[in-house]
């Protein structure tokens, strides 16, 4: 149902951007009394009447499929706030697992082999700055 509400919101979106491509603006007129070409499929005023009548249907198609669009959206989701959905994340994982994690052994073999996985800085000598050729 969502999908074809969906389908008839974009046509008409559509539809509605190229019907107000399609009329003539207030100011028209004018270029008309000075020998430009009037439309005469519609009549002298009938071209303006059918698509301003059919524009504003699609107008009304347009904000009810939007607010029908935004029901059915909002029923299907409920509204979580981040902090909710961290803290069922964190009651989820405690729930898995009921004892606490397990911490690696150091003593196993030896002491270095923990640290063998850090990387050593490289030497670097520390001058004064000024580097100096003899």
């Amino acid at each position: 149902m969502a999908n074809i509400l969906l389908a008839i919101h974009v046509l008409a979106a559509v539809v509605i951007v190229v019907l107000v491509l399609l009329q003539q603006g207030k100011g028209a007129d004018m270029g008309a009394a000075f020998g430009g070409g009037s439309q005469t499929v519609f009549g002298a005023q009938g071209s303006a009447n059918f698509l301003s009548r059919l524009t504003a249907l699609l107008a009304a198609v347009f904000f009810f499929t939007s607010i029908s669009l935004a029901y059915i959206y909002a029923q299907s989701t409920e509204p979580q706030s981040v902090t909710e959905q961290l803290i069922e994340q964190q009651q989820s994982e405690t729930t898995r697992s009921d004892r606490p994690p397990a911490v690696p052994d150091s003593a196993g073999s030896g002491a270095g082999d923990a640290e063998s996985d850090i990387p050593v800085a490289p030497d670097v000598k520390q001058g004064s700055g000024k580097e100096t050729s003899e």
